[in-house]
């Protein structure tokens, strides 16, 4: 073998090599883009019931109208296929489209804005190259007036968005800052965690002290003992994101039961640690209802006893609540409320679904049930289809007077507010109305301007 041809085969030996490394660098790129977007559940918003992943299509009522969610697939003519890595940052980061239009705040970009450059760089990797392209595009969204005027978001974002990347505190332990750099951007607790104002802002005074998703309440998550996680370990914290329940505290429910299934069960044990490392710091908001812990409420209790013996109307309407209880909770609850022997099935008391002074979410699970794709978190039918409002409020009613917190009541009238999806919301006719005023307003200082100009005018000439 000649000097030449080592010298070709040396050559070939590097450049596979080289081919190689950057396979190698790309597959990594591309998981770790995975991971975040995992971190990030972009497929919850932007999957519909029984669609493709990531094809948009999802409906996102919101207090404005419904937002229909985009596909964010590499497709060219339907996704986002077109768009340069820095639209891509621009969109997910400052909430502004390839074509320039406005994103809504329903797309967490204020939360995102927190994710680093490189971060940014592999979400795109993993969503030009790794996601499966859809040609099909859903239906665009439509809000009423003022607020199909996208335009009017870049003023919004001058008020509310806080676009610098997250940057560490160097007084905190690396373990707290990846879990607030998760809390704060990527996994966007406070979107629902937080509490907003009339301009469907968050509140930065009230991080993460409990929030509105639709008709469920995202509780506080701060560190108060009382009104939040401050009683709760880190341990119990983790083993809440990871299964969907923290063992005699809470169960996973609603929105909170996807993000878990979608997102939180799939992160890393550190970044789960680090997320708990991160809440138990969490300035404590404390609501003055909440006299003691929510998930301390309550004792065993049978009152299936209590009504043995006793006919049941023959008007159900008119059942009592130990009877709604004896006929559709007991047979997995138990009689007395403490769940089943196997601890598959929570007690009822010192529970948060039942020790909250408010009880929306206990008609929620009752009307909506708990459902999981997998084996994850705990599952409970529901009850809309076979209970009327009215039985609703007489069991809920049963259930936080003797397993929760009594202070907690509802009626029929509520159930039926939450079983339509919520009392409609007035921000479109007070908006209205503020612009009503505004343009009055102009025309009075234009008839004043015009009288005033044509005084001078006339007293010019006298």
């Amino acid at each position: 073998m000649n000097a030449s041809t080592c010298c070709l085969l040396l050559l070939g030996l590097l450049a596979t090599a080289s081919v190689h490394a950057a396979d190698s660098t790309d597959a990594a790129l591309l998981q770790r883009g995975q991971y975040l977007a995992t971190a990030g559940d972009c497929v919850a918003c932007h999957t519909a019931p029984a669609g493709k992943p990531f094809a948009g299509g999802l409906t996102v009522p919101t207090p404005i109208g419904n937002i229909i969610a985009t596909n964010i697939t590499p497709s060219a003519t339907a996704g986002i296929g077109h768009y340069t890595e820095q639209q891509f940052s621009d969109a997910l980061r400052k909430g502004i489209r390839a074509d320039g239009k406005r994103l809504y705040p329903a797309m967490p970009y204020t939360a995102y804005a927190q994710i680093t450059d490189d971060d940014v760089h592999a979400l795109y990797a993993y969503f030009m190259h790794d996601v499966a392209p859809v040609d099909s595009k859903p239906a665009p969204t439509r809000l009423p007036f003022p607020f199909n005027i996208r335009l009017s978001m870049a003023a919004w974002n001058l008020l509310f968005l806080d676009s610098k990347p997250f940057a560490p505190d160097p007084g905190k332990s690396a373990d707290w800052n990846r879990g607030a750099y998760l809390v704060r951007g990527l996994a966007h607790c406070s979107t629902c965690h937080t509490p907003r104002n009339l301009l469907m802002a968050e509140q930065s005074s009230r991080e993460l002290a409990g929030g509105a998703v639709g008709t469920w309440l995202a509780p506080n998550i701060t560190s108060d003992a009382n009104s939040s996680i401050g009683g709760w370990s880190e341990e119990d914290l983790v083993d809440y994101l990871k299964l969907g329940h923290a063992r005699g505290k809470a169960q996973a429910a609603g929105p909170m039961a996807e993000a878990v299934e979608h997102s939180l069960q799939h992160l890393e044990p550190a970044d789960l640690q680090a997320i708990a490392t991160y809440l138990k710091t969490v300035p404590a908001r404390h609501d003055p209802a909440d006299i003691q812990a929510v998930d301390s409420w309550g004792a065993a209790f049978d009152g299936v006893a209590e009504q043995r013996g006793t006919p049941f109307p023959d008007d159900a309407e008119k059942w009592s609540g130990a009877q709604l209880y004896d006929a559709h909770c007991a047979s997995c609850h138990q009689a007395r409320g403490e769940g089943s022997f196997d601890g598959g099935l929570p007690p009822l008391f010192h529970n948060t679904a039942t020790g909250r002074a408010r009880a929306d979410n206990l008609v929620l699970v009752i009307l909506e049930g708990i459902h999981w794709t997998d084996a994850s978190g705990v599952h409970m039918p529901a009850f809309a289809n076979d209970l009327s409002d009215q039985q609703i409020a007489t069991l809920a009613n049963y259930l936080t007077r003797h397993y929760g917190n009594p202070a907690a009541t509802v009626d029929a009238a509520r159930v039926g507010v939450l079983r339509a999806g919520g009392a409609p919301s007035h921000l479109v006719a007070l908006a209205r109305l503020a612009l009503a005023v505004i343009a009055l307003l102009i025309v009075l200082v234009i008839v004043l301007r015009v009288r005033r100009r044509r005084r001078r005018a006339s007293a010019g000439r006298a």
